[in-house]
C-alpha cells in the first residue's frame, strides 16, 4: 500500500468516526432527551468556563513581577463588557487585546 493510499484511508476513517460521533446523539435520543442530559447541557457551560478561568490564572504570581495586574485588568474588562453588552465574542476579544497590549507595551 502506497503512502498516499494509506493517508487517504486514514483521513476517511477519521472523518467517518468524527461524523458518527457528531450524529450519534441525534440518532440515540431521537424521541426524547433524558433529564440528566438536559441538566448537563444547562450546567456544563458554566462549569467549563470557570475551569478555564482557573486554568488561565493558575500561574499568575501576585507577589512578584507585575503582581498579576495585566491579568486582573483584563479579567475585569471581560466581566464588565460581558455584563454590559452580553456578547461573549466581544468580551473575550477585548480582554485578549487588552492583555496583549498591557503585556507588550505597558508592563
Amino acid at each position: 500500500m502506497s503512502k498516499a493510499v494509506y493517508s487517504l484511508l486514514l483521513i476517511l476513517i477519521i472523518a467517518g468516526v468524527t461524523v458518527l460521533i457528531r450524529f450519534l446523539p441525534f440518532l440515540v435520543f431521537r424521541n426524547e432527551t433524558p433529564k440528566p442530559i438536559l441538566y448537563l447541557g444547562e450546567v456544563l457551560p458554566y462549569a467549563i468556563m470557570g475551569m478555564l478561568v482557573v486554568y488561565c490564572l493558575k500561574n499568575v504570581s501576585f507577589v512578584s513581577g507585575t503582581h498579576g495586574l495585566p491579568e486582573l485588568i483584563s479579567v475585569l474588562l471581560v466581566v464588565l463588557l460581558h455584563r454590559r453588552k452580553h456578547n461573549t465574542l466581544i468580551s473575550i476579544l477585548a480582554g485578549t487585546v487588552c492583555y496583549m497590549v498591557l503585556i507588550q507595551v505597558i508592563f
